[in-house]
């Protein structure tokens, strides 16, 4: 009969080269943010409404800031800053975002 097959082990790695190959791996791999990344990618329509419903949600933070400062007698351009700078870092934030 003739000898078995040989198999061919790869030669071993060194830690340089060991270490430059799982930067490769974790290069290949969805990032990941806050939120764990999904299987499938959300309809339009799911996307849509999430993002129609943080909306409102910003909408409710301003309303209830200004509420709020208003009540303490803050001057009105002190209340306008307040209220626009909130809603534009929070609408940018929401709309930045890969996962809604």
């Amino acid at each position: 009969m003739g000898e078995p097959p040989r198999i061919e082990s790869e030669p071993e790695l060194t830690p340089r080269e060991a270490r430059q190959r799982e930067r490769e791996a974790r290069r290949r791999e969805r990032p990941q943010g806050m939120v764990p990344g999904r299987e499938r990618r959300r309809s339009k329509l799911e996307r849509g409404t999430m993002r129609l419903v943080a909306t409102g949600g910003i909408i409710g933070i301003d309303v209830l800031l200004g509420a709020v400062l208003v009540g303490q007698d803050f001057a009105g351009w002190i209340v306008g800053l307040v209220i626009g700078l909130t809603s534009v870092i929070l609408a940018a934030v929401l709309w930045s975002s890969r996962q809604l």
